[in-house]
């Protein structure tokens, strides 16, 4: 176990936005050369307590103290907390991904003399910080030819370059595979172990945490509830379960994490025939190679594999052909072949897409609640090109009411939602377009376990209505939890179809590796 002297403490945190105290009197306290993880529900105000610490809510606009290496700190900018030593990693990267590694790692802190940059130095510097990662990539390489987990060592890289004592991470490891969340993890290991550098991690996968974190401190509508300290046997298990850890932060005990679906299953409703498409990127290369799948009325259907695999390329190229070249194969619905090769045709169709990224595809973050749940289907709310408010609002509310969207108004701006109010409105907006298919790409990434709950239920209560669902996860519980059947996708191909009742996930990762 680390230290038991304090590194940081926030003492009495509060924040307050118009109409909404975000924290409440929110204590904190990081050790030296720990793992100390943050958990909470969407809306819980982790994010809101890591931008007080870090200066992007500014020394002024919020009460409370910040104490770190025992001395009181006023940060006013990004800048003044990491001269100090406390860095940063949002889970939107802020890399410029047309500059190389080298540039990226000493952005805003230029080898430079003279305001002449020395490259040489930028390069030999460079590889010292990726070495201690295990980046073994030439410094000389733009980071848009990067894998988001080597993007998020680069980010790291940058921390360390600016002598960080206490690296924040926030959601790090949402958008990555397995293979590259563990070695991310290990990284913060090392670190703590090897350089000293205490880590805060927020994350909403709770294995990742019982599995690192040395402490950790939940927060619930704004307010501190614990501080847990995790011990471990000689096999490295935590004390700590992840039920323990869900009932702290929802207040209650979740007993069924994926509850149960009892509906009678039809016929095929939604089928995919000899489905091949070409990288537009390199249009001699298969992408997809001759996919067959099958949905009935009122099931879900698993589609599990790793990052690059090709599910959500086979979802776009499926949606209105949005992606690919030389697409290929038949969709039939209900029995009878259909033409998808535009995005309002699919919908026309009954086709609808749950994207996997909700800020930039799945909603207007600068529109309301209320139009974005109408947009995908405007006509069903207006006559001769005019929209009839009052039917918008009527179904706005509407869903709002069926879905459980927190939200004090449907006038609300979808930006200002919490991830899963967010994932309500993108739902709301598909079931708004009277789906019988429905994509789910990534539907509770990057939300809380409660909210997880919330979606689970909604996707139970839409087979129940005989829709036919596709579910894409890289969370193997997930997929194995909520499944009817999985398919397993490896390099573009089915590898295997099995029930989910029986599936394993060693049998399915099997299948994944086999290709």
């Amino acid at each position: 176990m680390p230290n038991q002297a304090v590194l940081l403490e926030m003492k009495n945190i509060t924040k307050t936005f118009p109409g909404v105290v975000a924290l409440d009197k929110v204590n904190l306290q990081i050790k030296p050369r720990e793992i100390h993880a943050l958990v909470g529900e969407n809306g819980a105000g982790k994010s809101t307590l890591m931008k007080v610490l870090s200066g992007v809510y500014p020394y002024g606009t919020y009460e409370g103290d910040i104490i770190f290496e025992g001395k009181p700190c006023a940060f006013t900018s990004i800048k003044q907390s990491e001269k100090t030593g406390i860095v940063i990693i949002h889970q939107e990267l802020a890399l410029s991904p047309y500059l190389s590694i080298a540039e990226n790692i000493f952005l805003g802190d230029e080898r430079a003399k003279y305001h002449i940059i020395n490259w040489d130095k930028t390069r030999d510097d460079a590889l010292i910080y990726m070495r201690k990662l295990g980046l073994k990539e030439n410094p000389n390489m733009p980071v848009n030819k990067l894998g988001v987990g080597k993007q998020q060592l680069v980010e790291i890289a940058k921390a360390l370059a600016k002598d960080a004592k206490i690296l924040i991470l926030d959601e790090p490891t949402s958008a990555l595979n397995e293979h590259d969340s563990d070695h991310l993890l290990q990284i913060l290991r090392e670190l703590r172990d090897q350089n000293n550098i205490s880590s805060v991690l927020i994350s909403h996968k709770l294995n990742e945490v019982a599995e690192v974190a040395d402490h950790i401190t939940i927060l619930r509508d704004g307010k501190t509830i614990e501080t847990l300290e995790v011990e471990r046997d000689a096999d490295g298990k935590a004390s700590i379960s992840e039920d323990r850890i869900i009932k702290g932060m929802v207040g209650r005990e979740i007993t069924d994490r994926f509850p149960k679906r009892n509906n009678p299953i039809g016929g095929v409703i939604f089928e995919i025939r000899n489905w091949t498409v070409y990288n537009p990127d390199n249009p001699e290369r298969k992408k997809l190679d001759n996919v067959n799948i099958t949905v009935r009325a009122g099931e879900v259907v698993g589609l599990a594999g790793l990052v690059g695999a090709g599910r959500t390329e086979l979802a776009t190229s499926i949606f209105g052909k949005y992606y690919g070249e030389h697409i290929s194969g038949q969709i039939l619905i209900e029995g009878r072949a259909v033409n998808l090769d535009s995005i309002p045709r699919a919908i026309g169709q009954g086709l609808a897409y749950v994207t996997e990224d909700r800020k930039e595809f799945g909603l207007v973050l600068i529109e309301t609640i209320k139009e974005n749940t109408t947009l995908a289907k405007l006509k069903k709310i207006s006559k001769g090109g005019v929209i009839n408010e009052q039917e918008e609002i009527r179904a706005a509310e509407e869903y709002r009411k069926k879905l459980n969207t927190k939200t004090p108004s449907i006038l609300q701006l979808a930006g200002n939602l919490s991830g899963g109010n967010q994932q309500k409105v993108v739902l709301a907006k598909w079931l708004f377009s009277d789906p019988r298919v429905l994509i789910l790409d990534e539907p509770t990434r990057g939300i809380d376990v409660g909210a997880k709950h919330e979606i689970y239920t909604i996707i139970n209560s839409l087979a129940a209505q005989g829709i036919a669902c596709m579910l894409i996860s890289s969370e193997m519980p997930e997929i194995i939890g909520m499944s009817d059947r999985i398919y397993v996708m490896s390099e573009g191909r089915i590898t295997a179809e099995m029930e989910g009742k029986t599936a394993t996930q060693e049998e399915i990762m099997g299948y994944i590796l086999s290709n």
